[in-house]
């Protein structure tokens, strides 16, 4: 056939098929994502203002848009939550992108709360001393820059600032904020990019240990890039079993209540795709979250990165990714709980014990951090595989409470520095506790709520956690629990009698006086580990109400 004679017959077609079907226009609900909405605007402003604004005013201009912007998004989430849409009228929205309930309005708020605290320390400039007349934080002048080079010189020489750290902070909020309500596959993984993107960015920013900070950067960004190819992977098999990738299609599939099609009856009859492409989204859920084995580039981005970026990623990545990961496990799989038990409880045992024992062979703060926080990791998804209501809601009191007494202990070890920055070995912290006891006893305070010990908060998340999992018949998992515990109090309780009991070296470092905005952020860490240590009740039960998954 010519190519003028199939021209007629293409144009027909088309017209035929317009004529028949229109396209649906998006029905999206403004005001029940409005904390995303605000969120992204505000980031959106934010680029626009290191466009347009002078240099010297943009910071002040961005650390008001953001603190404000957070402020408004978690008024906004609270909003939602009296109004009923974190119990009773619970919904999907966006078209079934998003779910708005319970457990995604709580993350959420956790996540703007330490969102807000993260910007507190982002802020600090007077930790360092002043270069060429100008206040310093802990950002690289110019990110652009090479490390050493003429370029970089001229511009600490300038007073430049890296003021686009607060725009990367938002984006990534604001990713963190859609991950765990997503409700379909393709919204998760948007979601995953659009919070990692900047991370790997705001890694490599440190002033100082420039070449550390982005080979850090480097290791997590491959690193990522791979657990995302295999997410992504997962993803495709899942659809290819199920037809669709929302959450309710894929449970109606995998439970036998779908209508069964000719090409359903064809993918169905073989669990291989179910089971592999589980399997592949699990891990790039569990790289995020830190669980062993996929825990590699956590000490060394955590090391390298910033310390405000670090505090940062260690209690906000945790709190989406393991939403993420719960959303996933029991609203689309409550049908293969028996699949996917066993696997978790191997995560879970090596993630404790590995996350403990290694920690104890650790010489820098931030490196026993990181393997600390692997081993709540492991904490944390014991209460996942409780596959109870308890768990549920055990996980989001933990995933509260850890995320402030992180952001507490990584704002503390920014104050402790000598010559170099931060003095981040051990051996440098030795009679903190005499030279300044105010700080040592903080850090005492952050230390011994990651060890679990009673009257702070992380002796009632661990309690909470290790509870539902003796409820979900996961005994063996909370006596292995309670051994990590031990043996991470262990060294928790080493540099306690470190700082205390030791003699000051007379070379040993200072302790900066920090401005307000980091006082405030320990202040909150030390506030939030107190209450929820000795007045958890009514915390418990505000997770108890918002326990409860729409699907």
């Amino acid at each position: 056939m010519s190519a003028s004679a199939t021209g007629p017959a293409v144009h027909s077609l088309w017209t035929a098929a317009a004529s028949t079907d229109k396209f649906p226009s998006p029905h999206i609900e403004y005001a029940q994502l409005s904390p995303v909405l605000i969120v992204f605007g505000v980031a959106a402003l934010g680029v626009l203002v290191e466009a347009f604004l002078p240099r010297r005013s943009r910071y002040t201009a961005q650390v008001g848009l953001a603190a404000v912007g957070l402020a408004a998004s978690f008024a906004a989430v609270v909003a939602l939550a009296e109004k009923g849409y974190g119990t009773t009228k619970a919904h999907i929205a966006a078209m079934g992108a998003v779910a708005v309930d319970g457990p995604a309005l709580f993350l959420q708020g956790t996540i703007l709360l330490v969102g807000l605290v993260a910007v507190f320390t982002f802020a600090e400039r007077r930790l360092d001393p002043r270069a060429h007349g100008n206040r310093v934080d802990s950002f690289a002048a110019q990110g652009s820059a090479v490390p050493g080079s003429d370029q970089e010189k001229a511009a600490v020489r300038a007073g430049f600032t890296s003021t686009e750290v607060f725009p990367l902070l938002m984006f990534a909020i604001g990713g963190m904020l859609v991950f765990p309500a997503a409700n379909d596959l393709l919204t998760l993984f948007v979601a995953l990019e659009v919070f990692s993107l900047p991370l790997y960015i705001l890694c490599a920013l440190a002033r100082r240990n420039r070449l550390m900070s982005q080979e850090a950067a480097v290791k997590y960004f491959l690193l990522g890039a791979f657990s995302s190819a295999f997410f992504l992977f997962g993803i495709a098999l899942l659809y290819g079993y199920s037809g669709t990738v929302t959450y309710s299609g894929i449970s109606s599939v995998v439970d036998g209540t779908a209508p069964m099609t000719p090409a359903l009856a064809n993918t169905t009859g073989n669990d291989a795709l179910l089971l592999i492409g589980l399997a592949m989204v699990a891990m790039g859920l569990l790289f995020k979250v830190g669980a062993v084995p996929f825990h590699m580039w956590t000490p060394d981005v955590y090391q390298g990165a910033p310390t405000p970026v670090t505090g940062f990623m260690a209690s906000a990545t945790k709190v989406a990714a393991f939403g993420a990961l719960l959303r996933l496990l029991y609203v689309v799989l409550p049908g293969m709980r028996w699949d996917w038990r066993p696997v978790m409880w191997g995560v879970a045992i090596l993630t404790m014990l590995a996350g403990a024992v290694i920690a104890v062979t650790q010489t820098d703060v931030k490196r026993l951090l990181a393997y600390s926080s692997i081993a709540h990791a492991g904490f944390i998804l014991a209460g996942v595989i409780a596959t109870t209501p308890n768990g549920i809601s055990s996980v989001l009191f933990y995933l509260a409470a850890y995320s402030f007494v992180t952001l507490g202990a990584f704002a503390v070890v920014t104050l402790v520095r000598d010559a170099g920055g931060e003095a981040t070995h051990l051996s440098r912290w030795a009679g903190l506790g005499r030279r300044s006891p105010l700080v040592a006893a903080v850090f005492a305070v952050f230390l011994l709520a990651f060890a679990g010990i009673p009257l702070t908060s992380g002796f009632a998340g661990k309690f909470a956690v290790f509870k539902a999992a003796s409820e979900g018949g996961a005994m063996p998992l909370v006596i292995v629990g309670v051994i990590s515990s031990a043996i991470a109090a262990f060294f928790y309780i080493r540099v306690i009698v470190l700082m205390f009991f030791s003699e000051p070296k007379p070379d040993g470092p200072t302790v900066a006086v920090p401005s307000p905005l980091t006082s405030t952020a320990i202040a909150l860490g030390v506030a939030v580990t107190l209450v929820l240590g000795l007045a958890p009740q009514y915390f418990l039960d505000l997770a108890d109400k918002a326990g409860v998954f729409v699907r």
